[in-house]
């Protein structure tokens, strides 16, 4: 698939080394048109809590898809026809998205209409997303899970909403979310391991120094 599009993200904040890719019960989409985001950054932090799970992920970073293909609804394109069989092959999706002006990214739009009208059948979707204030807090509700469950989803993992105010650079210059923001996304990471089979996760890792949080 070209340039890796679908891989691990940094092994210290993913699955456990005894797991591979295809084993990854979890997938993790990534829908900012951002190298460096506040949305990743939570999706990031999100992956590190499933991680301390013992649950397996991949990440799909929509940026990375070739932009003609992806506008033109090239299902034919490797890479497309890749991410599409991502999606198809995870129990659960997680979706990350920047709000803009109350609705969830065009990128993750184009990318959602490419997807069957069954697309989400039988999967758990967990909805993380960030904007500028709490006035946007709604758009994950009464914007993006009527598109997810259009297309199937029927298991909700807790969304988490995060203001900008919420995921603030350190001194070097890196998103870290807040103290409460890491809590609901604990509590929402504990929510996909009970739709998770036990077979399908790995035995949790001990407690990481300083994970990275930027995918």
């Amino acid at each position: 698939m070209r340039g890796g599009l679908i891989r691990r993200m940094d092994p210290f904040l993913l699955q456990p080394p005894a797991m591979t890719a295809t084993a990854s019960p979890v997938l993790l989409l990534a829908a900012s048109p951002s190298l460096h985001s506040r949305s990743g950054a939570l999706l990031g932090a999100a992956a590190e809590k499933l991680h301390h799970h013992g649950l397996g992920t991949r990440a799909l970073r929509l940026r990375e898809l070739p932009a003609a293909s992806l506008l033109h609804a090239d299902v034919d394109d490797p890479a497309i026809r890749g991410a599409l069989a991502a999606v198809a092959e995870a129990r659960v999706v997680v979706l990350a998205t920047p709000i803009y002006k109350a609705a969830y990214s065009g990128l993750l739009k184009v990318f959602l209409d490419l997807l069957p009208q069954d697309g989400l059948v039988g999967k758990t979707v967990w909805t993380l997303a960030t904007g500028g204030s709490l006035a946007h807090l709604l758009a994950l509700d009464y914007g993006l899970l009527p598109v997810l469950s259009a297309l199937g989803a029927r298991s909700h993992i807790d969304g988490v909403y995060a203001s900008d105010a919420q995921i603030v650079k350190d001194a070097a210059g890196e998103y870290r979310v807040g103290d409460d923001i890491a809590r609901r996304l604990l509590a929402g990471a504990s929510q996909v391991l009970d739709r998770v089979p036990a077979p399908e996760r790995a035995a949790p890792l001990a407690p990481l120094a300083r994970p990275a949080l930027v995918l």
